[in-house]
């Protein structure tokens, strides 16, 4: 499948119940159970179920069911957090399971895929990998237009981590993606809302039997390098058409910082493009800079910020950056 699968976040309604017989859920629904705080979104009710099982489990069931999130976890999330999982997982299609969550300020939607189904997320060119808790996972940044989030209809960045091996059980070491993330310039939110281990579904059936609970020690990494200020190692800057419509495209431009590493950066776009809505970067015509958090980059680093144009696609088209 070509599109990410779309992001949770219709509004919800709290509801707080104890542990003793498994309770259902079919509606939008968020809320505390035995301890652990769960959350469900679906945009096709009545094609799929969350059972709230003692403690941290949980079970799924969802037959051609649009699009769905159900989890068990926190909130709030923290960056700190190690998760122990173990699940009997069994997607026919297209479908996640991860540790799953949002921050505020910015508005950030992140995942650590731990398997999938028959498609691998997020559709999109890696920025490099991160080794923890046993196992590679390659890095992705993908962004979301005007789409459903935990405020609303908004726009936002997704941050990813995928493992290159299915498995569905283990230990996640979050700081330690949490860490690389940062290094390409991928920054999580000031304000943390839930963090669950999830299954997720798109277009597809299946069924999930999960426990999750909190663990200890993880798998400990240095902290990221921070880039000497000062940089003047220069930069290049490369752009892709994400997707066109009659009247608009959108696009992203990558930028990635020289040998010397970077302290800021300016692109110049070809004057063809009219830009519309952008992130990530400030636009002034058709000069973008960067917004502070993303503008220091060490030797080879990038950073990548999207916009929304106007009119046709350039067929290619040249970006200056310095």
């Amino acid at each position: 499948m070509a599109t990410a699968l779309m992001s949770a976040g219709a509004a919800l309604t709290l509801v707080v119940s104890g542990a003793g017989p498994a309770a259902a859920v079919d509606t939008n629904d968020e809320g505390t159970h035995d301890g652990y705080f769960y959350s469900f979104w679906t945009d096709t009710e009545g094609s799929v179920s969350m059972d709230l099982l003692p403690g941290g489990s949980y079970s799924t069931q969802w037959g051609n069911t649009n699009n769905f999130v159900a989890g068990k976890g926190w909130n709030p999330g923290t960056t700190s957090r190690v998760v122990d999982y173990s699940a009997q997982y069994n997607p026919n299609g297209n479908s996640y399971l991860t540790l799953y969550g949002w921050t505020r300020n910015p508005l950030i939607e992140y995942y650590v895929v731990e398997s999938w189904g028959s498609w691998r997320p997020p559709g999109a060119n890696s920025l490099g990998t991160v080794t923890s808790d046993g196992g590679t996972y390659d890095i992705y940044r993908t962004e979301r237009v005007e789409k459903p989030s935990i405020d609303g209809t908004a726009t936002f960045s997704q941050f990813w981590s995928v493992r290159t091996s299915k498995r569905t059980s283990g230990t996640i070491t979050f700081q330690n993606h949490v860490n690389a993330w940062a290094q390409h310039g991928l920054n999580l939110g000031s304000n943390h809302y839930y963090q669950i281990f999830a299954t997720e579904g798109y277009q597809s059936s299946g069924s999930s039997n999960v426990t999750v609970s909190e663990g200890s020690g993880g798998d400990p990494t240095p902290p990221p390098t921070t880039p000497p200020p000062g940089g003047d190692g220069g930069c290049t800057a490369a752009l892709e058409i994400v997707n066109s419509w009659g009247s608009g495209y959108q696009a992203n431009v990558t930028v990635t910082a020289g040998s010397g590493g970077i302290d800021g950066w300016t692109t110049t776009l070809p004057s063809s493009i009219s830009i519309s809505q952008i992130w990530n970067g400030s636009a002034s015509g058709n000069t973008v800079t960067d917004v502070g958090w993303n503008g220091s980059l060490g030797a080879g680093q990038s950073t990548t910020y999207g916009f929304v144009a106007n009119g046709s696609p350039p067929s290619s088209a040249t970006v200056s950056c310095t």
